[in-house]
């Protein structure tokens, strides 16, 4: 193609993933009515392609945490490729980058935490998870211990496993699954949505205590774990009140069920501390990291246990049946190492707890004000602003009509990326984005807005 004119290239790009490629999360009719829109390259928030530069306040999928473009994490990742470029990690063979890794993850971790194992996305974390809650349970004699509790709006992966623990349910009905006995759905801790005259700290106990219904129901000799993210990112942001997960850790340890944090997003600094237990108060049996582990930059993620079950795990003398051929890759693994050393060396996380999501707060709470923005629940960098149809009964518009849509379209064309879900628009932009960019994130919200709340009053 080196012959070709730029428009050339972009054609025959684009025809090339019509004819041949299957997008993720995406009707394929779409593509048919129109091209795909190719980003070609990316640089601190921002995103270009096609002469059209954007600013970024999703982070790709709230995941490029440090910014675009960091030269020091492309030359981490050549010098190791030169190094090593691949070996795996089977049969207790090592790597000079997969050790120190897991070394540095569990220095960060909560200090009970401190047995790492690595994959490729957090689906995979997930999943490895799945199969330790069982491995455990097993290895204490108690067999029976299988069922585990997930919530609704919960998004834990795309596997068929993890799938069944996600609370949408057209991902799981598309592909005729089935929940059967052994995955069960409690209450989110919804309160804009499900709090009714309850207030926010009321409704955060009565969630968790559907959790304990939902334990006693199954039989606490048959309940093996309960999924949580601490922040429900996919389905909207769901910020839980600040009573719910304490509540939750003393219900799972009154009926011995392992608590497992799912802090694909949370984890790494999102909420101004490097994993969200510390934010809300609880400690996790198990967690799972990925997109803030490397900032995306290269596909890995980590499943990571307390030294309790560890220590079931580990204490029989038996092959871990589990892995992936690039499991502790270690091309993948320093990428992730550089990623951690930057958000250590600039201080990263601690601005967003100090600086940045106060301001982040200001401003998006500031539209609340607006007719359309029923609440703005922020934490950290990470946010969802619910549009209602009825502020004062948190009535919604139906998803037919496509609110949010036009919302994140009106953004789309003043040159700001967010993610609309159903009736909530999701922000969660990288660690280094500045005031001035929050700034121009609000001012475009509120013109999006307006635009969208001025046609209605149209008709």
């Amino acid at each position: 193609m080196a012959d070709m004119n730029p428009d050339d290239i972009l054609a025959h790009l684009q025809a090339a993933d019509r004819a041949h490629h299957l997008h993720p999360f995406t009707d394929p009719n779409a593509l048919k009515a129109a091209p795909p829109f190719v980003i070609e390259h990316a640089e601190g928030c921002y995103v270009t392609g096609q002469n059209i530069r954007l600013l970024d306040a999703m982070a790709g999928l709230g995941c490029v945490n440090i910014g675009y473009g960091r030269k020091e994490l492309a030359a981490s990742a050549a010098d190791a490729m030169e190094r090593l470029c691949y070996y795996h990690s089977f049969a207790a063979v090592s790597n000079p980058y997969a050790a120190p890794l897991a070394a540095k993850i569990a220095e960060k971790s909560p200090s009970h935490m401190n047995k790492v194992f690595f994959a490729n996305s957090g689906s995979e974390a997930n999943e490895t998870l799945i199969k330790l809650v069982r491995l455990y349970w097993r290895r204490k004699n108690q067999p029976s211990k299988k069922v585990i509790i997930s919530r609704d709006y919960a998004y834990h992966g795309s596997t068929i496993a993890t799938t069944l623990l996600n609370g949408n349910k057209a991902m799981i009905d598309d592909f005729g699954l089935e929940l059967g006995k052994d995955v069960i759905h409690a209450t989110a801790p919804f309160w804009y949505r499900l709090g009714g005259d309850l207030s926010p700290e009321e409704f955060g106990l009565k969630a968790a205590q559907d959790i304990e219904a939902r334990i006693l129901e199954a039989g606490p000799e048959n309940v093996a774990a309960f999924f949580g993210e601490p922040i429900q990112g996919t389905l909207g942001a769901v910020v839980p009140p600040a009573s719910y997960w304490p509540e939750v850790e003393r219900i799972c340890r009154k009926y011995d069920v392992l608590l497992v944090a799912d802090e694909v997003v949370t984890g790494f600094g999102r909420t101004g501390q490097w994993f969200a237990q510390e934010t809300f108060g609880f400690k996790a049996d198990m967690m799972t990291l990925a997109k803030g582990l490397s900032s995306a930059y290269l596909p890995i993620s980590a499943a990571v246990i307390s030294d309790d079950v560890a220590e079931v795990i580990e204490g029989a003398e038996a092959v871990l049946q589990h892995g992936f051929t690039t499991t502790g890759h270690p091309v993948t693994a320093a990428v992730a190492l550089r990623n951690i050393q930057v958000l250590e060396d600039e201080g990263l996380v601690d601005r967003i707890r100090g600086d940045l999501g106060p301001y982040f707060t200001k401003t998006l709470r500031a539209l609340e004000a607006h007719p359309l923005v029923g609440e703005a629940r922020v934490c950290g960098l990470m946010a969802g602003i619910e549009l209602v149809r009825d502020k004062e009964a948190r009535d919604q518009y139906p998803l037919e009509l496509g609110i949010c849509e036009h919302v994140g379209q009106a953004c789309l064309v003043r040159g700001l990326i967010v993610r609309p879900v159903g009736n909530a628009l999701v922000l969660c932009p990288p660690f280094i984005i500045s005031h001035a960019e929050i700034d121009f994130i609000g001012n475009v919200l509120k013109e999006a807005l307006d635009d969208v709340y001025n046609a209605l009053q149209q008709g």
